[in-house]
């Protein structure tokens, strides 16, 4: 008689789908009108021509959208925090915190000053994402460039210059404020609180595409970066390309970045403490790593958004502030764990 034994992921991963459709019923459901869970469940079956049309306008023109919005871009800010991770392979290295988050902040608040110049003729769901995804690069390769020599990666040195991003991208930010105009002025300052709502349909295609294409890219990378946590020259010795891999990262995240913020707004701390729970689930295994924190970011974002909604109802916060809140505890808590682990 054969024993298997079952790893807890194979439980979990199921789980946390049925919690993450259960909180998006819930998201579709509550807000100004209280939809209900049958009446939510109901708009997204064929039998949603029974309800009223107002009903219907609601699901379909706000709800449903801002819903899609909330999973595509926690998954997305996820992912990049656990490529992030992995990439200086070091939990606290974070999109927000090493200032590639500032610098697709500053990229996008370029974008729409420009628009609202009238200096580029894109249309605003690609141009935003471009400035934004530069914005992102640059920063990545700079704090990248900055904390690599010979010797390996510092993790010291890397959050200076994250922290030094985030100071140029703020000053410049601060610029950008000060020559815009009343209506642009309102969209970057919403945007840099991070907000969802106003959630399009264009933007969701987009933002859809970008977090499905960059969580199959990471999984396809998964053995790689599981090889990279034994060290670079580990993983050379096994015959992996590290530049290449380092140079493909960088770009997805910056992406993926991009992408996020241009939708979003800068949503902090999703990309630090969900692939960190991710680890405490399922282990550093990136094989199991990448999906689980692809679906717990969207789960996290959209109980956060929930949230956002509910806490000052009818007005709403910005989503930005709520998971702040929650991820800054858990920063807090993690920086006393890796200062108890160096002093032992």
């Amino acid at each position: 008689m054969s024993l298997q034994i079952q790893h807890p992921y194979q439980r979990l991963f199921p789980a946390l789908l049925i919690l993450l459709l259960a909180v998006s019923v819930t998201s579709i459901a509550v807000g100004q009108w209280q939809l209900g869970w049958l009446v939510s469940l109901q708009s997204l079956t064929p039998w949603q021509d029974q309800l009223a049309p107002h009903v219907l306008a609601i699901v379909q023109q706000v709800r449903l959208p801002r819903t899609l919005l909330c999973l595509f871009v926690g998954a997305l800010l996820a992912v990049c925090g656990a490529l992030m991770q992995g990439l200086f392979r070091n939990p606290l290295a974070d999109p927000g915190i090493i200032g590639v988050s500032g610098g697709a902040s500053l990229g996008g608040a370029l974008g729409l000053l420009l628009l609202s110049f009238g200096s580029i003729n894109l249309a605003f769901h690609l141009s935003v994402p471009l400035f934004a995804f530069f914005g992102a690069l640059l920063a990545t390769l700079f704090v990248y460039r900055i904390g690599t020599t010979a010797m390996g990666t510092s993790v010291t040195v890397m959050l200076l210059a994250g922290i030094a991003i985030s100071a140029l991208s703020g000053a410049a930010l601060g610029m950008i404020n000060y020559v815009a105009d009343n209506q642009t002025l309102r969209d970057i300052a919403l945007w840099s609180m991070g907000s969802l709502t106003g959630a399009s349909w264009g933007q969701i295609g987009l933002t859809g595409v970008a977090a499905v294409v960059l969580t199959v890219f990471a999984y396809c990378r998964a053995h790689q970066l599981n090889a990279l946590l034994l060290g670079e020259n580990e993983a050379a010795y096994l015959g992996i390309d590290i530049h290449r891999l380092k140079r493909l990262l960088i770009i997805a995240t910056a992406a993926g970045m991009g992408i996020s913020v241009s939708a979003a707004g800068l949503i902090g701390f999703i990309g630090l403490v969900v692939p960190h729970i991710g680890r405490l689930l399922a282990g550093p295994d990136h094989r199991m790593l990448i999906p689980l924190s692809a679906v717990l970011g969207a789960l996290l974002l959209t109980l956060a958004d929930i949230i956002a909604r509910v806490i000052v109802a009818p007005a709403e916060l910005p989503v930005g502030i709520i998971t702040a809140l929650m991820g800054a505890p858990f920063f807090i808590w993690l920086l006393i764990q890796q200062r108890q682990t160096m002093v032992h």
